[in-house]
């Protein structure tokens, strides 16, 4: 009797100390502000199924995909676009073919992956940039995103290296008003009596590319704008253009930096988009606004009217789908006042879940706005960029989500569907893992998820570096 009782408190301690030790795994990371040392019975069994989920995702990658697709469709959607038919549209995907070996997903980040048919998916801006001497405009380039790319990390080496390559100046378009404005190290702004309407959180309003609205809170409002020599090609510009899209009677008061004197200015009267420019060399500029009820604006580019300019459309908090709402006939009427050649949507951060695997219906969503964004720009190409890595922590050591190449996935099938170009941002950073070294480097934030402008600029050119070699091969097609 008395060894039996021995042996159920000794079991009955064991228990006791298995369940004490298994708590310790939901301890918080600090107590009192004191870090806490979580003890974790199964660690080892939790690293390896992350890693091998991981692995098995990225395996799929290179195996054959069977994804169908509406090849009549896609078909008759190039040959409208590119006016080539269809024994041309079959060589150039032959060629495509031949000059990467291997048909089929890019892990590394290297290169474009076309998926329209005949890779024509950037004719249009190819195009652009070869005959960006007779234009008699600007290269436009729409970033479109979420706070991966907010204060202008990524896009401001990309502008930069597009702008040493063939040409123009400035920041580009610039928003009244932005909570990462503070942030930006390639332009300084002031609001003053604004209200924001934001697509996110309002459906009244038409929307555009910026997702945003600015209405003049009272009869007054001013807004101030300043270049900056983070860069070499932004401290100054040729032309600078207010953007608005509402307006009844309102009076604008500028004044620029060297210039004694102030010009006003009554705005001419529009119910859409509309903008007014003023030239010379231009660096700083501060507007105010009066008899203003009603009016309303987008924000302000500053920019010269040849090479290339790339418009930072950020938005915190955007997962991509609000865009089904862009309002067409407003966003075809900024079209005819700021024609864009290509479009970029990088989204993805506000979507991947840790506790979701499956994003296929986030896939289909996202061709539809693909398709819709089409119709607003039908003189642009659009590019859809894949998310970048991202990682969660376990017992001290930071593993790439398996949540992130269920979502990559599910926005290369949306490419394919669509027939769109598209480029790997995850293998661009390096594929598994490659966010706990990009914040080892300082290249990122240590939330592990957002970049920094360190890791933008490595992005950035690889970035470019693939446009360019996509864009040798579209000359070398041509040649054929």
């Amino acid at each position: 009797m008395i060894v039996e009782n021995r042996l159920s408190r000794l079991l009955l301690l064991l228990f006791l100390t298995f369940i004490f030790c298994c708590a310790f795994y939901y301890l918080p990371e600090q107590i009192a502000g004191y870090p806490v040392k979580r003890i974790d019975l199964f660690a080892d069994l939790r690293e390896k199924s992350t890693i091998a989920a991981v692995d098995t995702l990225q395996q799929s990658w290179l195996e054959e995909d069977t994804l169908t697709v509406d090849s009549v469709a896609l078909q008759r959607l190039a040959q409208e676009k590119a006016g080539i038919d269809s024994v041309a549209l079959a060589l150039r995907d032959s060629l495509y073919k031949a000059l990467y070996a291997v048909e089929g997903a890019d892990s590394t980040g290297i290169r474009i992956e076309d998926y329209s048919v005949g890779h024509i998916g950037l004719n249009r801006f190819f195009a652009a940039l070869r005959n960006r001497t007779s234009l008699n405009r600007p290269i436009r380039i729409g970033f479109m995103g979420d706070s991966f790319i907010e204060g202008d990390i990524l896009v401001a080496d990309f502008r930069s290296l597009m702008q040493k390559r063939f040409g123009g100046r400035g920041v580009g378009f610039v928003p009244i008003s932005s909570p990462a404005a503070q942030y930006r190290p390639t332009v300084k702004t002031t609001p003053a009596g604004w209200k924001t309407w934001s697509m996110l959180t309002d459906q009244e309003h038409a929307y555009t590319l910026s997702c945003l609205t600015f209405e003049a809170e009272e009869d007054k409002a001013a807004f101030s704008i300043e270049a900056t020599d983070k860069y070499p090609e932004l401290d100054s510009v040729s032309s600078l253009k207010l953007i608005y899209e509402n307006n009844l009677s309102t009076q604008v008061r500028i004044s620029m930096e060297g210039s004694s004197d102030s010009m006003q200015v009554n705005l001419p009267p529009t119910q859409t988009m509309a903008q007014y420019e003023w030239k010379g060399i231009i660096n700083k500029a501060g507007f105010s606004f009066s008899q203003a009820t009603g009016f309303r604006a987008l924000g302000v580019a500053m920019e010269n009217e040849e090479g290339v300019v790339v418009d930072n459309f950020s938005m915190r908090g955007n997962s991509g789908l609000v865009l089904e709402r862009l309002d067409s006939i407003q966003c075809r009427a900024l079209n005819d006042i700021r024609p864009y050649d290509l479009i970029i949507l990088q989204y993805g951060l506000n979507v991947a879940n840790d506790s979701v695997m499956q994003y296929g219906w986030y896939g289909k969503r996202m061709e539809k706005v693909i398709h819709h964004i089409r119709h607003c720009f039908p003189t642009a190409d659009v590019m859809l960029m894949g998310v970048s890595d991202r990682s969660r922590q376990e017992n001290g050591t930071f593993y790439t989500m398996p949540s992130v190449l269920a979502l990559l996935h599910a926005q290369r099938q949306a490419a394919k569907r669509a027939g769109t170009p598209f480029w790997n941002t995850y293998g661009a950073m390096g594929g598994k893992n490659s966010m706990a070294r990009y914040v080892e480097n300082n290249w990122a934030s240590k939330d592990y998820t957002h970049l920094g402008f360190g890791g933008g600029r490595q992005l950035a050119r690889i970035l470019m570096d693939a446009l360019m070699s996509e864009m040798e091969f579209y000359e070398n097609a041509e040649q054929k």
